[in-house]
């Protein structure tokens, strides 16, 4: 039986029970008042779907290739994106409609109690209000006709096809899409990138260890040799940065092997941590924050990710083996059933593009055209700030600038499906939303809660001829802040951090960073030129010229570490723990003085799953058993396994199991004594580079030795791996996390869990912890050959051949090749099953 008809099967038997498959957890939600599955939702289940998309301005061909991508052509690109809308709205409609209900603050209605915090933040940030605002400044171009094209398209599947099961499971219809719902999903996106309180949380580990601890954990700035723009490179013209062109080129010290960093010294593997972050910067995880203040504590639970990052690069034509540059990029995000990225392609007489968007997105995101190829990653940039207000006794006006000011009110209501609507009094001030919970508040600027162009960016750059035409889509990029690479067919590069970065301003006038909570009443630290939920003019702004950049880079590598050592204006300090980084600038290194490069050497080093904390660390832990251990004999096995081991994070290695671990346990012995008495849970423990580099003298080894410490975590690890059966690594490590929305409730809609390799800290990245990982990687030579994958499939239907037929193939670090040329079925005549 193929594996179809076995979910098929397995759905239909599960869902037949009724309620009984459908209860999964202690929360009273609308999941759990699911009745038998009427004969509505079971045609839902197996519906059949018309492909054709009947625009009525004109015609489109739609084609599936052997993957279900959507590769269509039209002759005009209103008919092209009308059809873009439909073939999203007949694969991702539920997908659509859920993140269009968190944003709005509309989950509550259809789940019920459960989703109501959520439902309360988002409101409360009147994320809707910076939408509307940013398809008020659009409309009336020609992008805004593709997008209404692509809005129209997706209602034409809605009215015109059987809905998707999951809206029979939670019994209702998805209402209109509407071209503020296209801007609201690029809010999302870049909330899920830059959305955190890491002022807050900075404030509150200083308050709770003392500064001298926090500094320790979470210094500013640790040097390190692998910036993106890093000293010694050949970047070509670089802005935006000073940059040390006499320095190494090299990320490890003369001498050493490539990736394989000494103990305790600062190299490569250095970092900068300005707040409580997790192993790969970000903060640590998702978990609330306990005892560190009701409002902390509540905001938490809606920050971006933890751990979101990625990884890009470019190399010349010098370097390859075509004389062709190569573009590499594996955006890490949260892994999810169906994928966050839908592929698709699109040909008409102004663009032949190809590549991934997120649903609700009418345009590619990372891609590549005929010219070029291009991608992101996250630049760990500081674009929201927190304020405090002096606020009158009745809480109706904040003082600002010596004067009292009325707050902007709205009240607003939150439905919720079998209870009592919920009235949220929505506040503004100058700045942006004022926050409160139990008697704490605080004011929010972000750069996405104003009108922003990025949209019509992403358009320009499906359309672009060359580097003039990328580098001028961009510079209208004003959300979220990101490391954009891009190569072309004309053998040109380019590296940007785009995106809006603010430059605030102290009482005297002069620039200042913003890793801190601002006094809102003295206007401090206001950003000049930004109108919340209006249009700014961004005067406040660093220019677009002077961003970090490079011009024509021979070796450009990106990983969300530092972008350069000395840049012009204050960025951020937000950045990941520079392992990937280090260790993709070594191996680009190795590779380029060997010889010209090929798309094969790339796609090596993309699933690359050596992880460099074992270089760092596994040395100094063998020592410490061979003097700590005596003669404990599982204790020295363990040490001999550790010792022969690689490096690797393969799923048949028993040394990757007791590395990874022992690692979560060193941390936790290290962290949990003070942190806890602080009253400062898992989320706020240090990244893994803290950890790592940690000095013996430090006070946090005050009870016991470094040695001792460490050989206490492998005892931990070894009675863990006993308990729980483990043998090898992929025993543990596995793909069971990434599920789909009803997945606790109905199993049989994940994907068949698998062993997996890589860590967090590895280059091919996979999170167990937090189910992030590479949610599509894209290698591409501009004018030749492009190879992509999907960690699942293109198609959000659980009964559909196309559901999940790439996942093995992510799982084993392969790939599909990613052409321009249409080929394929053509769908546009007959209905097909979905």
């Amino acid at each position: 039986m193929n594996d179809r008809m076995t979910r098929r099967a397995l759905v239909a038997s599960v869902l037949g029970a009724g309620t009984v498959g459908l209860v999964a957890t202690a929360d009273t939600t609308r999941l759990d008042q699911f009745a038998p599955l009427s004969g509505n939702a079971w045609r839902a289940a197996t519906r059949e779907v018309d492909e054709e998309a009947p625009d009525p301005r004109d015609d489109a061909t739609v084609r599936r290739d052997e993957w279900g991508i959507p590769q269509i052509e039209a002759d005009d690109e209103q008919a092209a994106y009308f059809t873009v809308g439909y073939v999203q709205g007949i694969d991702r409609l539920f997908q659509l409609d859920l993140q269009r209900r968190q944003m709005r603050g509309q989950l509550s209605e259809v789940v019920g109690e459960a989703t109501l915090e959520s439902d309360r933040f988002h409101v409360s940030m009147d994320f809707v209000g910076a939408a509307e605002a940013t398809w008020a400044a659009l409309e009336g171009t020609e992008h805004a006709e593709r997008v209404q094209a692509y809005v129209d398209g997706v209602n034409e599947a809605i009215e015109g096809n059987e809905l998707p099961f999951e809206f029979r499971l939670l019994e209702y219809e998805p209402e209109p899409w509407t071209p503020v719902d296209t801007m609201l999903m690029q809010k999302q996106i870049a909330w899920t990138l830059t959305g955190n309180f890491d002022a807050l949380r900075r404030e509150r580990v200083d308050e709770a260890l003392g500064p001298s601890a926090a500094e320790e954990l979470f210094s500013r700035r640790i040097e390190h040799d692998a910036p993106i723009l890093r000293p010694g490179g050949d970047l070509g013209d670089v802005g935006g940065a000073t940059v040390d062109a006499d320095a190494s080129a090299s990320g490890s010290p003369a001498g050493e092997p490539s990736g394989a960093p000494a103990i305790d010294r600062p190299s490569h593997l250095s970092n900068r941590e300005a707040t409580p972050t997790g192993a790969d910067g970000g903060r640590g995880n998702s978990a609330p924050a306990s005892d560190g203040g009701a409002l902390l504590s509540w905001l938490s639970s809606f920050e971006s990710p933890a751990g979101v990052g990625s990884n890009s690069w470019i190399v010349s034509g010098e370097h390859t083996d075509t004389g062709r540059p190569i573009l590499a990029n594996d955006p890490h995000l949260s892994l999810m059933t169906p994928p966050v990225w839908y592929e698709q392609h699109v040909q008409t007489p102004a663009r032949n593009v190809r590549g991934v968007t997120f649903p609700g997105v009418p345009f590619v995101v990372i891609g590549r055209n005929h010219r070029g190829a291009w991608g992101f990653t996250n630049v760990g940039a500081d674009v929201l700030d927190c304020y405090r207000y002096e606020v009158d006794e009745v809480g109706s006006r904040y003082r600002y600038r010596g004067g009292w000011r009325e707050f902007e009110t709205d009240e607003r209501e939150i439905a919720v499906a079998d209870a009592d609507d919920e009235t949220v009094t929505v506040r503004k001030t100058v700045h942006g939303p004022f926050l409160e919970r139990e008697g704490e508040h605080v004011g929010v600027a972000w750069t996405g809660l104003t009108a922003t162009r990025t949209s019509a960016a992403v358009d320009a750059l499906g359309r672009s001829e060359g580097l003039e035409d990328a580098l001028a889509a961009i510079e209208i990029f004003d959300e979220p802040t990101q490391n954009f690479v891009y190569a072309d067919a004309d053998g040109r590069t380019c590296y940007y951090a785009t995106g809006k970065l603010p430059i605030r301003t102290g009482a005297d006038g002069e620039a200042m960073p913003g890793d801190r909570v601002f006094d809102g009443s003295a206007g401090e630290g206001e950003w000049e030129g930004f109108t919340p939920y209006g249009e700014s003019t961004w005067e406040g702004f660093v220019p677009f010229d002077e961003k970090p950049h490079a011009i024509d880079p021979a070796i450009l590598a990106t990983a969300n570490q530092r972008v350069a050592d000395d840049p012009d204006h204050y960025v951020g300090t937000a950045y990941a723990a520079p392992y990937r980084g280090g260790r993709i600038y070594d191996r680009l290194d190795d590779l380029t003085a060997s010889g010209p490069t090929t798309l094969d050497d790339h796609a090596a080093l993309q699933t690359d799953r050596v992880d460099p904390r074992a270089a760092q660390l596994v040395p100094a832990l063998v020592d410490a058993v061979e003097r700590e251990a005596g003669d404990f004999e599982r204790l020295v096995d363990a040490a001999e396994t550790l010792a022969a081991w690689t490096g690797e994070m393969t799923p048949d290695s028993a040394g990757a199991l007791l590395f990874a671990r022992w690692f979560e346990h060193f941390k936790r012995v290290i962290c949990e004594p003070e942190f806890d008495e602080a009253g400062l849970d898992e989320s706020y423990y240090p990244s893994d580079w803290a950890i790592a580099t940690l000095p013996a003298e430090s006070r946090f080894f005050a009870d016991a030795t470094r040695a001792e410490t460490m050989v206490s975590a492998l005892e931990a690890t070894l009675n863990e791996r006993a308990d729980e059966g483990w043998d090898t690594y992929g025993d543990y490590n596995t793909t069971a996390p990434i599920e789909h929305p009803f997945g606790e409730q109905v199993p049989a809609l994940n994907y068949d869990p698998r062993p997996i390799g890589g860590s967090r800290a590895t280059i091919n990245n996979y999170r167990v912890e937090s189910a992030v990982g590479a949610s599509t990687r894209l290698l591409a030579m501009p004018g030749g050959a492009a190879r992509a994958i999907l960690p699942g499939g293109n198609s959000g239907s659980p009964f559909g051949e196309h559901y999940d037929d790439q996942f093995q193939a992510w799982v084993d670090g392969e790939y599909r090749a990613m052409p321009l040329d249409i080929d394929g079925e053509d769908t546009t005549s007959e209905g097909d099953s979905t």
